[in-house]
C-alpha cells in the first residue's frame, strides 16, 4: 500500500528540474533570473561565479543555476553540467557582432556528453532594442536548424519587462514531461517551431 502511494506521489506530485542558464557576458541572464524569482528587475552585477535560485512554476520547481559569462569564467560551465536537465542559453539579440561568439560557446557545449540528454531553450533576449534580432534571424544566425537529436526551442523575450520569459517556461514544462515519459501534455513543439513573441 505504501509503494502504491508511493508511486502516486512520484507521478502527481510536485516535480523538480535542474537548469543550467549561460550566455556571454551582459545577455540577461541575472536579470532574467530575478524577474522570474522576484516578479521584478533588479540591479546587477557581472556575475563572477554563479546565482541560484528555485523558480515554482506549475507544478515542477526549477532550479536554476545562473553561472557568469565572462570569457576567463566560461570553461567553469563544465562543472555544471552534470545531472542538466535543461539547457537556457540567453542571447542578446541586439548584440549582432558576437552572435557567432555566442555559437561557437553554445555548440561547444551540446557537444559534451554530460549535456547529451538535456533540452534545450533558447532566450532572444532584449527584444525591446531598435536593433534587436527576431527569433527567425537569430535561428538562422545560431545554426539551430543544424542540431539532432536535441529537443530544442527558441523564444523571444524582454527581461526587463517579463515579455517571452514564462512561454519559455511552459516549453520547458512540457519538454520535461516529454524526457519523464509522461505525455498528458503532449510533446514539446518541434524543432522546425519558433515563437514570435516579442515585446516591441
Amino acid at each position: 500500500m505504501g509503494n502504491m502511494f508511493a508511486s502516486l506521489f512520484s507521478m502527481f506530485g510536485k516535480k523538480e528540474m535542474r537548469i543550467l542558464m549561460v550566455g556571454l557576458d551582459a545577455a540577461g541572464k541575472t536579470t532574467i533570473l530575478y524577474k522570474l524569482k522576484l516578479g521584478e528587475v533588479v540591479t546587477t552585477i557581472p556575475t563572477i561565479g554563479f546565482n541560484v535560485e528555485t523558480v515554482e512554476y506549475k507544478n515542477i520547481s526549477f532550479t536554476v543555476w545562473d553561472v557568469g559569462g565572462q570569457d576567463k569564467i566560461r570553461p567553469l560551465w563544465r562543472h555544471y553540467f552534470q545531472n542538466t536537465q535543461g539547457l537556457i542559453f540567453v542571447v542578446d539579440s541586439n548584440d549582432r557582432e558576437r552572435c557567432g561568439e555566442a555559437r561557437e560557446e553554445l555548440f561547444r557545449m551540446l557537444a559534451e556528453d554530460e549535456l547529451r540528454d538535456a533540452v534545450l531553450l533558447v532566450f532572444a533576449n532584449k527584444q525591446d532594442l531598435p536593433n534587436a534580432m527576431n527569433a527567425a534571424e537569430l535561428t538562422d544566425k545560431m545554426n539551430l536548424h543544424t542540431l539532432r537529436n536535441r529537443k530544442w526551442y527558441i523564444q523571444a523575450t524582454c527581461a526587463s519587462t517579463g515579455d517571452g520569459l514564462y512561454e519559455g517556461l511552459d516549453w520547458l514544462s512540457r519538454a520535461f514531461l516529454w524526457l519523464a515519459g509522461l505525455r498528458g501534455t503532449g510533446d514539446p513543439p518541434s524543432e522546425e517551431s519558433v515563437s514570435w513573441r516579442c515585446c516591441r
